[in-house]
């Protein structure tokens, strides 16, 4: 097989990969520097035989002449343009990820956008608070929850010893905000899915805290109309992690009735953390 035909296959297969994965895949970082393989020996017979093209030829085999290369085409390879070498990706990180958001222009959403929220929060969180989309304040900012909604997400995650900037970190369905803060659509959701799955990817957390059902329905592929009571305080799994959901806080702003089911919500995550991360609250400190 000759070097250029491995080089397209491996870009197929990278291609496969990234569009599975929902980012460059590590696999395929980096391109090998592929050569030839060797041309099969021929036959002995045809080895020790010559191979006359014409009378001449012939004649100078008989003879014991060197054959001419009177008329023989030279085949020489042209060097490789610089722009054609096999290009090298760096490692996704959260940093490029969220230049990749901040840049991304997959949707509609991306018009009406002042600033894009990639997310915020500690690099190797405990857990990982899933949102539906930016409001007002968080467009301006460029920062996740920073609105009413996100003061008390704050005072939520508090209650049980989480904190974006120790133990946390939060993102959303969608990056860009919804007009008027209306819920996203499949399409826009769908189209944001990959960051989503990135995010989920670099940080690892040990469990995941869907708020609201636009966030839940997004996660677990939920379709229809479907009541949020019969989902809470059940822990459910997406791609190995333990997922559990609550009201988002929004909801709680506009009926305070929620917010003890709520609170029932947030005891039986902390409950199941505790399972699976015993320390997650080393280095917590409850604010006043």
């Amino acid at each position: 097989m000759k070097a250029q035909e491995k080089e397209t296959v491996f870009n197929l297969l990278k291609k496969a990969a990234d569009s599975l994965y929902g980012y460059s895949a590590p696999e395929f970082s980096t391109m090998p520097i592929f050569t030839d393989d060797p041309e099969p020996l021929a036959h002995a017979q045809e080895q020790n035989q010559p191979q006359p093209q014409d009378e001449k030829a012939t004649q100078d085999a008989m003879t014991g002449k060197p054959a001419s290369n009177e008329g023989a085409e030279t085949k020489t390879e042209a060097p490789v343009p610089a722009s054609d070498a096999p290009a090298t990706h760096e490692p996704l990180s959260l940093l490029s990820l969220g230049a990749k958001i901040r840049a991304c222009r997959n949707c509609p959403l991306c018009n009406g956008r002042t600033n894009a929220v990639p997310g915020q929060g500690a690099e190797k969180p405990a857990v990982l608070v899933i949102g539906e989309g930016p409001g007002e304040e968080e467009d301006k900012q460029g920062l996740p929850f920073v609105g009413p909604a996100g003061q008390l997400l704050d005072k939520m995650l508090a209650s049980i010893q989480l904190d974006r900037h120790v133990n946390c970190y939060i993102a959303n369905t969608v990056k860009c905000r919804p007009p008027y803060n209306r819920d996203p659509s499949p399409t826009e959701a769908a189209a944001c899915r990959a960051f989503l799955d990135a995010q989920i990817h670099l940080l690892k957390p040990r469990m995941i805290l869907a708020v609201g059902k636009v966030a839940l329905r997004n996660l677990l592929a939920i379709e229809g109309e479907f009541s949020l009571n019969k989902y809470r305080g059940k822990l459910f799994d997406l791609n190995g992690i333990p997922l559990c959901v609550t009201y988002h806080p929004s909801a709680l702003l506009r009926n305070a009735d929620f917010k003890r089911p709520a609170w029932e919500d947030l005891k039986f995550f902390k409950s199941k953390l505790l399972e699976v991360m015993p320390d997650y609250a080393d280095g917590f400190v409850q604010k006043n």
